[in-house]
């Protein structure tokens, strides 16, 4: 047995072929989670401990060469990257205090008990000290797929966690630059893919340094806020191909990398930052947002953990009783740190204790930050093997406490969150919820932005499919329009499955297109309709189109009319106009519920122009239901005031209209000029105009000869107005 593992442990490793390298990787990846399952021990250390078996200190099954080092790298942006994507950045602008507090506390705290621990029980020197101080002071957020799989990205103690995070990791590498800075140090070596590019010469006094290094810092931050936003939303308007979006994506949180690698802070700050500056434009639901995610999950963070654990060399700590004895005092030394600023900052934050648990959870793994740090220390020969080995293993026992206490932590937030009492508040509130969302396409133009706006506005939590339907005459082009419309709508399937949304899809011939709709609408059991106003003018000259009238004068549920100018996810605010008691019609709740998810996953700012008791009611839902939604609330007292609105709406703006049918109680005369209206003040905008959910029966069903039921788009009456006015004028 001795001979068989000394084959294993010495020599080239037993697999140098690519192809088996891959496939031997992909193994782990795919039967590292279902083991794990069994046995109750989070996946990441599943990975990680593969690393260690497979790497050159275990089996030496494979080499720690340049593809794990190449897709680490790219595993450890991914995970900064994600971070910055999907951190809520409403509630670090409503808490930039409390991020603040935390992240000094998580970095001086650790790196004060660390320096003193180091220099009194281990007998090391002041720039060694400093420098494991430093190590411990940062932290790498190993345990955050874990949130991803209890959904809980948007919760405060994660947001709190994530955004320290990024404090104490800046503060731990300035301070780090600051040590390099003490020292005549030119890194030329590039083999490590976490070397830092520290551009220091013999004639730089530490003035210089500073004031270098603070001016490209600035430089690279105000460059990146201006440039990467304009970059993107140029982008994103002029390309809708999936893989150029993503590759766009890539491309820019690579350059913000590389960017501030030049700087002479690590990579993945700059991937983080990238993150932070493209979380409006990716919106959390999106196509683009599932590529992202489903890529970095499937490989690249796996990629990087497995990578982690093959630099971990388990024989050391039975080699001699002082890499134990190091690893023992950093490692508690520094976690207790870490679970010190966690559990004050709960007190202080006034948090729960699973809260509490989460940050400290969080906040307490050390990786490849952790990693490139010791290799800095290395290049400056204030490192020995013992520090060496004792901050690899280091890495591994902190990995465990941090991914078990955040398994922990987030199985305890997600039941505390159903409680009975919450589940009987949530099971009256979904139980009468009958959405179904019916999506009516034609123009392939506009179709994937329909079924976007679709699955940005669906309930997430009761995860019910949509129904996409393509209605055509029936006539004799009806075949070549048939097969026109499963083309679409197979293409539409593939993009409600890169989103993870079950559809239903139907082409329907009908001689009356609103009547297919309707009955479409029926049998399905649907609750509203999306669909898009007419693109082409040679079409039809009226403003609703040929069937739109007709379709919602004769159904009483909820429509929404969509016009694209531009992509949505460039779009920055949202000006919505509510007609007076609008709070009195049945679809008052539904539509301004859609339209505070929308605007969620679109994290803009919604102006809501409307009388005052309209404007109260919907103040009180919002900061009862949607906290996070950034709203301004701007009296108009009348619906002929509508016009004015067009001065304030830019053009990456959307213009709402909430609208009634004829004879309902938010209906007014004024609204017969919607179209005229609309035509020559806000021919240019991003439009969604909303016929609310109204009281009765739909007029086909109790259909009457008092009552049309199509109705022209402009009366004779307006007709004869504007003439007189003309002649007037």
């Amino acid at each position: 047995m001795q001979r068989f593992m000394s084959i294993f442990l010495a020599g080239t490793p037993l697999i140098t072929d690519p192809t088996l390298i891959f496939f031997v990787v992909l193994l782990i990846i795919l039967f590292a989670p279902i083991v794990m399952s069994k046995l109750r021990i989070p996946h990441i250390i599943g990975m990680v401990l593969a690393g260690i078996a497979i790497g050159p200190y275990g089996l030496n099954v494979l080499e720690h060469g340049s593809s794990f080092k190449i897709f680490g790298q790219v595993g450890l942006y991914y995970i900064l990257f994600l971070a910055g994507l999907e951190m809520d950045l409403e509630s670090v602008r409503r808490s930039t205090r409390h991020f603040l507090i935390f992240g000094l506390l998580t970095c001086l705290l650790p790196f004060g008990m660390t320096y003193a621990v180091a220099r009194l029980l281990l007998d090391y020197g002041h720039p060694t000290s400093y420098l494991l101080g430093c190590i411990m002071a940062s932290n790498t957020l190993i345990a955050y797929p874990i949130i991803g799989r209890y959904g809980l990205q948007k919760h405060p103690s994660v947001a709190l966690s994530v955004g320290s995070s990024m404090i104490s990791l800046f503060l731990a590498l300035v301070m780090l630059a600051a040590l390099a800075a003490m020292y005549t140090v030119t890194v030329a070596d590039h083999t490590t893919s976490n070397s830092f590019l520290l551009l220091i010469t013999p004639s730089n006094s530490p003035i210089a340094f500073w004031l270098l290094f603070f001016l490209k810092l600035a430089a690279f931050l105000v460059g990146s806020i201006m440039l990467i936003p304009r970059l993107t939303r140029y982008f994103l308007r002029r390309y809708s191909d999936a893989v150029m979006q993503y590759i766009f994506v890539l491309s820019v949180m690579f350059l913000s990398a590389a960017l501030t690698n030049l700087i002479g802070l690590e990579g993945i700050v700059g991937a983080f930052i990238s993150g932070l500056i493209l979380n409006r434009y990716i919106p959390r639901v999106s196509p683009l947002m599932n590529r992202i995610e489903f890529i970095g999950n499937a490989l690249f963070i796996p990629y990087f953990l497995i990578g982690v654990g093959m630099l971990i060399n388990v024989q050391a700590m039975f080699n001699g009783g002082s890499v134990v004895w190091v690893v023992l005092l950093i490692a508690f030394i520094g976690t207790f740190g870490k679970a010190a600023a966690a559990y004050i900052s709960s007190l202080l934050f006034r948090l729960p204790q699973q809260d509490g648990n989460m940050m400290f959870g969080l906040t307490s793994a050390h990786a490849a930050g952790a990693i490139a740090m010791v290799m800095v220390g290395v290049r400056l020969d204030i490192v020995n093997d013992d520090m060496l080995n004792g901050v690899v293993m280091m890495i591994l026992v902190t990995c465990v406490i941090s991914t078990m206490v955040t398994e922990r932590a987030s199985r305890k937030i997600t039941l505390s969150s159903y409680s009975p009492s919450s589940q009987m508040v949530n099971s009256r509130g979904t139980a009468s919820d009958d959405e179904k969302i019916l999506v009516c396409v034609k123009y392939p133009e506009i179709a994937p932005q329909l079924l976007n706006l679709s699955i940005f506005m669906r309930n997430q939590s009761l995860n019910r499919g949509l129904v996409v339907l393509n209605v055509v005459y029936d006539d004799e082009q009806a075949p070549a329009l048939r097969e026109q419309g499963l083309r679409l709508l197979d293409s539409l399937k593939q993009q409600a499955a890169g989103a993870e949304v079950r559809i239903q899809t139907q082409v329907r011939l009908a001689s009356n297109i609103a009547n297919g709709i309707k009955h479409a609408f029926r049998e399905f059991a649907c609750s509203e309709i999306v669909m898009g106003m007419h693109v082409h003018t040679d079409v039809n000259p009226k403003f609703w189109g040929e069937f739109i009238q007709s379709l919602y004068n004769g159904l009483n549920r909820q429509i929404i009319l969509m016009r694209f100018v531009q992509p949505m996810s460039t779009l920055r605010r949202i000006q919505v106009a509510v007609p007076s008691r609008a709070e009195f019609d049945k679809g008052f709740h539904r539509w301004l519920e859609r339209l505070c998810r929308f605007a969620g996953q679109l994290d803009c700012r919604t102006v809501f122009h409307g009388r005052k008791d309209s404007l109260d009611l919907i103040e009180n839902y919002i900061c009862t239901h949607h906290k996070r939604i950034k709203a301004d609330y701007i009296p108009m007292e009348h619906w002929n005031e509508l016009p004015k609105l067009a001065s304030s709406i830019a053009p990456d703006h959307l213009f709402v209209v909430v609208t009634a049918r004829k004879n309902t109680i938010s209906y007014k005369s004024a609204m017969e000029r919607l179209p005229d209206e609309l035509q020559q003040h806000f021919s240019g905008t991003n439009l969604m105009i909303i016929f609310p959910d109204q009281y009765g029966t739909p007029k086909e069903e109790g259909m009457s000869f008092t009552e049309a039921q199509h109705h022209e788009e402009t009366s004779l009456y307006d007709t004869i107005m504007r003439l007189i006015h003309r002649r007037i004028s």
